[in-house]
């Protein structure tokens, strides 16, 4: 066992640097815990974990007592910002009353006030909540209904989906599958079938002769999903699955008119519309669902992160009263639910989260200052090495470039040395938690708390300059 690491004066170091058992927690974080999405051969060769203690507002701290912006919101999460104690004093309170009953044809007061909040955000006839625990659990619900839907209507053959290039949408098998990333998806195949993929919206990267002209591309990017369902047979097409704002590959908008054509098109063919907002929702571009902001009503919302500010776990699909009509008769029954979907501690979270995103007005917060938040990152596109900036609300990307003329991106092994061998932990020593990304073209994701303004804006900017000079410098 190794020796534990000297504390900071003052700091008590068997509080702050051992696990209850009295090991030093280095070496229990290299003995026990298991990451997620984590390369653990720096651990096992000796490396050190940061370690996050606490988080106040749009900061968070190590156990070191050193101090980081936060410019993830954790993980797309903590809308609010950290340290909330009403969310703690929510879920206390509930937990007390009735710590857990499944909704497993029974209900509970947090669940149905939850549903019935969301439903009243939520555009069109969206007004049936199915809880689940997180996201990717909510991209699976609404694969399976989509397939039960059309079985139920007598189309059978109608099971397959259709997604976008380097999309994200969730880890369970069908989730994945969903997933346009291949190297996420190899060591686990076979998957699902019946899964495609069509281009996604990154203007950047459009085609020749439509990079300049959004509208263009826009109409042309829709167009595939048609083509993609007419290549694999309308009656086969059950559902589109789409971001508002693609996450991977680094924060893609829609070009104007794209999701009014798509939804031309999942009309036209019979294709159910699905909006997955598991980041997108809850403030991170504006409204409290995206699609709102984009004007368009899909049939089912995908949501989870931001529901709850991340103080506790859920998350949920929202189906049209169309997909829930033949599940009011007879005995159909939707074969499919979670022990902790609805969890009465969380929904009573969210109630309460909710209840500071209407009372502070973090809505129009997001709306009055993205403009701003968008003007300060596009300062760094003066940087050789910044291509790209790129999003919408308090979500952004920044594409880093080989050559800037050219938009020459860097090759992979390039890439694996500028993102992880230099640029993730030089972020994080000059005080920035945010995201650098490989997924698709080398990015850096922003996505801070609502809470944030154009202070934070201007020191995201300083701490970004900075680093990506130096790396401008390296290469």
């Amino acid at each position: 066992m190794t020796e534990p690491i000297t504390a900071p004066a003052g700091v008590n170091n068997r509080k702050t640097f051992t696990t209850p058992r009295g090991t030093d927690r280095q070496q229990a974080a290299r003995d026990h815990l298991w990451m997620h999405f984590a390369r653990h051969s720096p651990l096992v060769e000796g490396g050190n974990v940061p370690v996050i203690t606490r988080g106040e507002g749009a900061k968070i701290y190590d156990d070191q007592g050193k101090e980081y912006l936060d410019g993830l919101a954790g993980l797309f999460v903590v809308q609010v910002g950290h340290g909330r104690e009403e969310l703690a004093e929510a879920a206390a309170k509930q937990a007390k009353e009735l710590s857990f009953m499944p909704i497993w044809s029974y209900a509970h007061p947090p669940a149905i006030e939850l549903a019935e909040r969301l439903a009243h955000y939520a555009p069109g006839d969206l007004n049936r909540v199915f809880f689940t625990t997180g996201g990717g659990e909510a991209v699976e619900t609404a694969w399976k209904l989509a397939k039960q839907y059309f079985k139920l209507q007598g189309k059978h053959s109608k099971t397959k989906v259709i997604s976008r290039a380097v999309a994200y949408h969730g880890t369970p098998q069908g989730a994945l599958s969903i997933t346009g990333i291949p190297d996420m998806k190899a060591p686990f195949e076979p998957l699902v079938p019946g899964a495609f993929r069509v281009p996604n919206t990154n203007q950047y990267r459009a085609p020749e002769g439509l990079r300049e002209d959004p509208k263009a591309f826009g109409r042309w990017a829709a167009d595939r999903i048609a083509e993609a369902i007419e290549f694999e047979g309308p009656d086969t097409v059950a559902a589109v699955f789409l971001e508002p704002v693609q996450n991977s590959g680094g924060c893609f908008p829609p070009p104007p008119g794209y999701f009014e054509r798509v939804r031309e098109i999942c009309d036209e063919y019979d294709v159910l519309l699905v909006s997955d907002e598991v980041i997108c929702a809850f403030g991170r571009i504006g409204e409290m669902f995206a699609c709102n902001d984009f004007d368009y009503v899909p049939d089912i919302i995908t949501c989870a992160k931001g529901l709850t500010s991340g103080y506790s776990p859920i998350g949920a699909m929202i189906a049209s009263d169309r997909l829930f009509e033949p599940f009011k008769h007879g005995d159909t029954t939707f074969y499919h639910g979670y022990t902790f979907g609805g969890h009465p501690v969380s929904a009573a979270v969210a109630m309460a989260n909710l209840d500071i995103f209407e009372r502070e007005g973090l809505n129009q917060h997001v709306h009055e200052n993205a403009p701003k938040f968008r003007s300060t990152l596009e300062k760094l596109l003066d940087l050789p090495i910044v291509g790209d900036v790129r999003g919408e609300g308090y979500f952004y990307g920044i594409e880093l470039v080989k050559d800037k003329a050219t938009r020459e991106t860097f090759n992979d092994q390039e890439s694996e040395h500028l993102l992880r061998g230099f640029l993730s932990q030089a972020l994080f020593e000059a005080g920035l938690y945010c995201r650098a990304d490989d997924r698709g073209d080398p990015v850096i994701q922003l996505a801070p708390p609502l809470i944030v303004g154009q202070a934070e804006f201007d020191q995201y900017e300083q701490i970004l300059r900075g680093v990506l000079t130096e790396a401008s410098n390296r290469l």
